[in-house]
């Protein structure tokens, strides 16, 4: 008898186990929201890795820009700096193989937006190179002597999904800049920004008829009065950027007052800089 009594006291009421596996299902359930979730969120991931402002000390700094832009359907490598060497030394530093990279897309003549191209063809020539159509002939062979291949660029367009080019703008200094688009905004990238930032600026909302988001790079302010940093940045205001990330050839004037106005939504820049934003 008390063997029998033991057997029916031990038995788990019938209501606690539909509980239980009600709640388990309900887990089971919100995990696998949160991990679909986690899936579906990407993001742009853009590194400098060439610059003349120092952000982290394991990479080498030198006179020019450049910086790589993963997560889209195309890795890109955005200007090449002055020294092939030291762009694939600092790539291989943090990790990024030169030969993961499908396409380059050069801002304009000057070597320190050049020079390092042909160091990396030599790593990685599979890749096709966008250069503006000002671009000489003498320049094109290079490219196809190292066996890559070239696209001109004259005027904007679509580049592949959610990246697009300005097109050439300037007069004496033909230049072009990057234009991402993300749904927090546009995404603007400039080498020197010759023609000046705010054509540039323009020229991308007029293209995609958006907001802009970020503005980074050379912003060519170096040596220029506190009186035109000031216009420009009101100008910057105007049209609505949100962030700037400026570097190179932006000038420390330049920076410092951007770092003021902005306050929060200043980023700070150089090489080895990492600015994320989610696609």
């Amino acid at each position: 008898m008390t063997l029998n009594h033991d057997r029916k006291s031990s038995k788990v009421p019938f209501y606690k186990v539909i509980t239980f596996f009600v709640a388990a299902i309900i887990m089971f359930i919100l995990v696998c929201f949160v991990r679909l979730g986690h899936v579906k969120q990407s993001f742009c991931r853009i590194r400098v890795i060439f610059d003349n402002i120092r952000y982290t000390e394991q990479l080498e700094t030198a006179w020019g820009f450049s910086c790589i832009i993963e997560g889209m359907s195309q890795v890109i490598l955005f200007d090449t700096g002055s020294d092939g060497n030291i762009l694939v030394s600092n790539m291989k530093k943090i990790g990024i193989d030169p030969r993961d990279v499908d396409a380059i897309f050069l801002s304009h003549i000057h070597g320190d937006h050049t020079g390092g191209l042909r160091v990396f063809l030599q790593t990685n020539p599979k890749v096709i190179v966008y250069l503006p159509a000002s671009f000489p002939r003498s320049f094109q062979k290079s490219i196809t002597a190292l066996g890559s291949r070239f696209k001109t660029l004259e005027k904007s367009e679509k580049l592949f999904d959610q990246v697009y080019t300005t097109g050439e703008l300037g007069s004496w200094m033909k230049e072009q800049s990057l234009v991402i688009d993300t749904p927090k905004g546009l995404v603007i990238i400039t080498g020197c920004a010759h023609p000046g930032i705010i054509p540039i600026v323009s020229q991308a909302k007029d293209l995609l008829q958006k907001e802009v988001y970020l503005v980074m790079g050379g912003f060519h302010l170096e040596g220029q009065p506190l009186r035109e940093l000031h216009r420009v940045a009101e100008k910057l205001k105007n049209l609505g950027v949100r962030k700037v990330a400026p570097s190179h050839c932006t000038g420390d004037a330049a920076i410092n007052l951007f770092r003021e106005l902005w306050g929060q939504n200043f980023l700070k820049s150089g090489v080895g800089a990492l600015i994320e934003v989610q696609l």
